[in-house]
């Protein structure tokens, strides 16, 4: 990073957010993000058009994220060892060729289910050695951390709206090998334009540090704030009993009754909400970030809570956007608070512990979701996931240390 700090009297000054690296960084992460947001919606779609069960693609979710959750914290420690850019690299040529597989698997016709859950899971494992990378890259390329999260959310958002509507079309017409091609092309754009990076000498980690003795300094950072592990205790069960089991169940609901299609606009418009608060949050600045970020999850139960009652496909499509804002508002504070409060040299650990917290519980969320549809029916599940919803907005707000977070500039 030293060239972009050098300092040169005559130049202008660097922008906050488009400098030369974010730009790069900002294609690399949107065509990953665009990957990574059709997938769910493919498999599940895929699966249920060809004749599986909630069953099935519920499990299929939990492969997906299950080794995700289970060794980001090792991707943290990696990337400090080796390089936050390296490992992103590695990971994105990992998934290019697992999409490449998993292609080859829906154009011939799944034969064995292993083998889609055992590409899901090399998909997974790719992805939990890049995300601590990505986190910790943002304050390297950009002077403005909130507004980089912010148009990153927002890209996020984008890859969520054409993402989930393309899989579920192309899903739709029986072509969902064509998913998997486009995510292999955008898993190799996103690995030429991160080695293009240059982000100057990267410091090397402490001698004498094992791997383990890594992960236990990451570890005591993480738990020496109370509002960063606070809050991944009340995401944890959020996760477990309403965020985990959404997708799979209502897929179940949407796809017989309404189509893949269908579905994929439905998530679509959660992207359209993204992007709406994505944008909102790259200028909006509260004094106490997490608080206003719970503020706008207090959305989020509308969705399940509609289908349930029945309500017609754009009265859905409604509450997705609704639920869309208010998560990329909290996902874009929670995020700018992580980055800022904690100290760059322990930030990847810091943050692949706060993955692995805040998504850990999902597979088990994901994987319980046909078991408790059989045992309790799909309008239950999904009740109780609107009640915890909103719970989780409300413990959010009442737990001081994360009500009171200051916002750092």
């Amino acid at each position: 990073m030293e060239d972009l700090l050098t300092h040169r009297p005559c130049e202008a000054p660097l922008p906050a957010i488009w400098s030369r690296n974010f730009r790069r960084y900002f294609t690399a992460r949107s065509a990953g993000l665009l990957s990574w947001a059709m997938l769910p919606v493919a498999v599940s779609a895929g699966l249920l058009s060809g004749g599986y069960g909630v069953d099935t693609a519920g499990y299929a979710m939990a492969f997906l994220v299950g080794p995700f959750a289970g060794l980001v914290l090792f991707g943290g420690v990696l990337s400090d060892r080796f390089t936050a850019r390296r490992m992103m690299i590695a990971a994105d040529l990992a998934n290019l060729v697992a999409h490449v597989l998993l292609a080859l698997l829906f154009l011939h016709g799944i034969d064995h289910l292993w083998q889609l859950y055992a590409l899901l899971v090399v998909a997974g494992t790719a992805n939990a050695m890049f995300q601590p990378g990505a986190a910790s890259t943002i304050p390297l390329v950009s002077r403005d951390v909130q507004g980089a999260n912010g148009v990153l959310r927002t890209s996020e958002a984008l890859t969520g709206l054409g993402g989930p509507a393309l899989a579920g079309v192309l899903v739709g017409f029986g072509d969902t090998a064509w998913v998997m091609v486009i995510s292999a092309v955008a898993y190799g754009t996103s690995a030429a334009c991160l080695f293009t990076l240059r982000l100057g000498p990267v410091p090397a980690p402490p001698r004498g540090g094992g791997l383990w003795h890594d992960l236990a300094v990451g570890w005591r950072e993480f738990r020496s704030r109370s509002w960063l592990w606070g809050v991944i205790v009340i995401w944890m069960v959020f996760a477990v009993l309403s965020w985990g089991p959404q997708l799979s169940v209502a897929a179940g609901v949407i796809v017989p009754d309404h189509g893949a299609t269908a579905f994929g606009l439905l998530n679509g418009a959660l992207g359209a909400g993204t992007v709406a608060g994505g944008l909102l949050a790259i200028r909006w600045k509260p004094a106490r970030p997490l608080a206003a970020g719970a503020v706008a999850m207090l959305a989020y139960p509308l969705y399940p809570l509609g289908i349930v009652l029945g309500w017609p496909l754009w009265l859905l499509a409604a509450t997705q956007i609704a639920v869309g804002t208010g998560t990329g508002i909290w996902s874009v504070m929670w995020a700018t608070s992580v980055q800022t409060q904690v100290p760059g040299e322990v930030l990847n650990r810091v943050h692949a512990y706060e993955v692995a917290g805040s998504v850990g519980m999902y597979p088990l969320g994901s994987a319980l979701a046909g078991p408790a549809t059989h045992a309790f029916g799909t309008d239950h599940v999904l009740l109780l996931g609107a009640a915890v919803a909103l719970l989780t907005a409300t413990a959010l707000l009442a737990t001081h240390p994360i009500r009171t977070l200051p916002r750092t500039p």
